[in-house]
């Protein structure tokens, strides 16, 4: 399966992250473990190796563990972001001193191997329905302080990116509308409030809501919990007028049915919320 383009992470997203994990795991007395152990001037050789078959994601966050703690590690990336690897594939090689490839390895595998197995799942979820028009996408069901890395795993997965928070995007949905006393209501205040560069979602359960959003209009719906046989009503309802989203529940290995009523994305929260870590190690001769 060919690697879709994507941009690279900037370190902007993660370099606080990273700071942080470091911070939870060295606290105020640091590796005592290693630095008890290993002479200061230690020099060694170690590699990130891949366990199990999967795609690569988050390997410029998961070295940055290395440099924060000694900027004189040195990296050689023999499978960067969005390579696909298998068991025994060599990711990156790491010369230097041994007491910082030592103590930040937990933080920097605790990344590649969670960011990798998300991308492996999104990877799995787009093969599944390859051949349709439909993409696959994330939601905001993510690790709270890692939304941009897990985001950013998926779209080296192949998927595509949902709002990325509660600022870029309407979502009116359903405790929205019985808080604003009704459909009409609710999208009405929505556009007298923003401005016209934000777009308008609203999420129905079944198509006389979907039949109301489409004559008030809205630029996109959400397809809460519909089956295929539904989705395929609800898209030609819809005609071209609004992106259409399926959503609610949507799980790897029963998707081909949802792509092919047509809809343009389905969204699952399970990629990011549920997805295994690929199982990935540090090793040394």
């Amino acid at each position: 399966m060919t690697t879709p383009p994507f941009t690279p992470i900037s370190p902007l997203q993660y370099d606080a992250v990273i700071a942080r994990a470091l911070d939870e795991d060295l606290g105020l007395a640091g590796d005592i473990t290693t630095n008890a152990l290993i002479p200061a001037d230690a020099k060694i050789e170690a590699w990130l190796a891949a366990r199990q078959s999967g795609r690569i994601a988050g390997l410029p966050i998961a070295l940055e563990a290395f440099r924060k703690l000694d900027p004189d590690v040195t990296v050689q990336i023999a499978q960067p972001d969005g390579a696909d690897v298998e068991p025994g594939s060599v990711i990156a090689i790491l010369r230097g001193p041994a007491r910082a490839i030592l103590t930040g390895e937990r933080t920097a595998l605790n990344i590649l191997a969670h960011l990798s197995g998300i991308a492996t799942a999104t990877r799995e979820a787009v093969k599944e329905i390859d051949g349709t028009a439909t993409r696959i996408a994330c939601t905001r069901k993510t690790t709270p302080g890692l939304r941009a890395l897990e985001k950013y795993a998926v779209r080296v997965g192949g998927g595509t990116n949902h709002r990325f928070g509660l600022f870029d995007a309407v979502l009116i949905k359903d405790n929205h509308i019985a808080a604003a006393c009704g459909l009409r209501l609710a999208i009405e205040r929505a556009r007298t409030s923003l401005g016209h560069m934000v777009k308008i979602e609203v999420e129905v359960d079944n198509l006389a809501q979907l039949r109301e959003a489409m004559e008030i209009g809205v630029d996109a719906v959400l397809l809460d919990n519909m089956k295929p046989d539904t989705l395929k009503d609800a898209v030609k309802l819809v005609s071209g007028r609004a992106v259409t989203e399926a959503s609610g529940g949507l799980r790897p290995g029963k998707l081909r049915g949802y792509a092919e009523a047509g809809v343009d994305l389905l969204s699952l929260g399970w990629l990011t919320h549920s997805t295994a870590s690929l199982d990935v190690g540090l090793d040394m001769g």
